[in-house]
């Protein structure tokens, strides 16, 4: 099968959501060598991918009758929620592992990959978004329940957002009226860094758009993993009929 730097689930759909999911994988692409030098275990951590975030972006995207866009690369290799300029584009060091596939890669190579990988990504996303006026973005992530060397984080759910709050506020509203839920706002990460992917697709265009960031041991499993996303959709329903154009 021919490789391709993204992949589109249910790419026919019309609805007004579009899921995305940036770390969707844990992918070298074969012009790389399909290896970074890390060992299988790094490659299997959140340094690589966000973890069971594919399968709940593409449960949610089911859920919500929606198309959903995944990336086919490690955030290793370049990091597609990331501005061009960002000095975190391409990483030498993530959590305590050293990259040996990053550390000789200077702007030659990151341009190459920026051409390879990240545009085409970002490319079809846009065209994607702009298939509508109304367009909704849900952005799906997931993050580990401790950094190395950093206190426990005890949030299930995260749900990050810069200054365009419409669709974030009545979200997490719904989630914190659910008993058994630790609701981050803007947890564990800041909602907005910019150019990155909400910045690009979103804020710019001044779509309604929010970040799920979920605990990754909470969606190890497909079960657990189609269980988050048919939670939330009718909470993402509920929340975008609370919102005001």
């Amino acid at each position: 099968m021919t490789y391709a730097p993204f992949y589109v689930h249910a790419k026919d759909r019309a609805a007004r959501w579009l899921v995305t999911c940036d770390h969707a994988a844990n992918t070298v692409p074969p012009d790389l060598g399909g290896t970074l030098g890390l060992p299988d275990a790094d490659m299997a951590r959140h340094i690589a991918f966000d973890p069971g975030a594919a399968g709940v972006a593409m449960a949610l995207a089911d859920a919500l009758g929606a198309s959903a866009i995944l990336s086919n690369f490690s955030r290793l290799v370049i990091d597609p929620n990331r501005g061009e300029d960002d000095p975190t584009l391409l990483m030498r060091l993530y959590d305590g592992s050293v990259i040996p596939g990053n550390r000789a890669a200077g702007l030659e190579e990151t341009e190459r990959r920026l051409d390879a990988y990240y545009r085409p990504y970002h490319a079809a996303l846009e065209s994607l978004a702009a298939r509508r006026d109304d367009t909704v973005i849900v952005s799906v992530h997931s993050f580990t329940p401790q950094l190395r060397s950093r206190p426990s984080r005890p949030w299930h759910i995260g749900i990050l957002h810069a200054h365009d709050r419409r669709l974030s506020d009545p979200l997490i509203d719904l989630l914190r009226a659910e008993p058994d839920l630790v609701v981050g706002r803007n947890q564990p990460y800041p909602g907005h860094l910019p150019g990155d992917a909400m910045d690009r697709h979103a804020l710019h265009h001044g779509r309604q758009n929010t970040l799920v960031e979920l605990r990754n041991d909470l969606i190890e499993t497909e079960a657990q993993q189609a269980a988050w996303g048919a939670r939330l959709a009718p909470l993402l329903e509920a929340a975008l009929a609370k919102t005001t154009e």
